[in-house]
């Protein structure tokens, strides 16, 4: 197996790997903070999509590093972007951790919790992450999407249609994060979720092509380059 085709196989499964634990992640919260008026309930489900974020976190920032060698023989300014913008998504979910697991500290200190107003607490740390949810997932991934679809479409390293599908989806799901953000609708709603399909698709769409295809442009050769006076390897179609 070439370092070209590990690169693609470990980028797709990073991908999946993030879609796993913010679809599972975001059960478990729903059903843990379905009443922010106090601080009570269940330690465990909080405490299981807490860590899956922090998988997501590592997942999210090892996407990035993954496709930066091949990315940045396009447009390495645009790539190192995509990097920066990788990591500061990952950065904003893992801020929204923190106030989740403060959740479950005062569960386990009910002295504390009752010195306190517990329906404003609850509703501010369930708040903050939300706002996080928004910020990051939205603002920030929609931005990274967009130049990592142009990046791909550019090279050829995949599927035109791929591409095309983050070039879409990318300014979709930021417009529907500001809808969010001014309250046109809800973070969890019928739009929000038609909204997050094309960028949805085309994550699922580029990882499983990335695991099992590999990148398609000559330019993933490069990343071998043959030994001095050897003939370059052909490049599959």
């Amino acid at each position: 197996m070439t370092s070209a085709r590990r690169t693609a196989m470990v980028a797709g499964v990073l991908f999946l790997v993030t879609h796993v634990t913010s679809v599972v992640a975001l059960a478990l919260y729903k059903s843990a903070l379905h009443d922010t008026s106090r601080i009570s309930g269940s330690d465990t489900p909080l405490l299981v999509g807490a860590f899956l974020e922090v998988l997501l976190v590592l997942a999210i920032i090892g996407t990035g590093v993954a496709l930066f060698p091949v990315v940045k023989r396009q447009n390495e300014g645009l790539a190192l972007g995509y990097v920066g913008l990788r990591t500061l998504e990952a950065g904003v979910i893992a801020a929204g951790i923190v106030p989740l697991l403060v959740i479950v500290t005062l569960r386990q200190n009910p002295t504390e919790a009752a010195s306190a107003d517990a329906g404003v607490v609850g509703s501010a740390l369930v708040a903050f992450h939300d706002w996080t949810f928004l910020i990051g997932p939205s603002f920030v991934c929609g931005t990274n999407t967009v130049l990592l679809a142009y990046l791909l479409y550019a090279s050829g390293l995949v599927p035109r249609f791929i591409a095309a599908l983050g070039l879409v989806g990318g300014p979709l799901v930021f417009a529907s994060g500001a809808a969010q953000m001014f309250g046109l609708y809800e973070q969890i709603s019928l739009w929000a979720a038609l909204c997050a399909i094309p960028v949805f698709t085309w994550e699922i769409c580029l990882a499983v092509h990335l695991v099992v295809r590999g990148f398609r442009s000559p330019a993933a050769a490069a990343l071998d380059p043959a030994p001095v006076g050897a003939e370059a390897p052909p490049v599959a179609a």
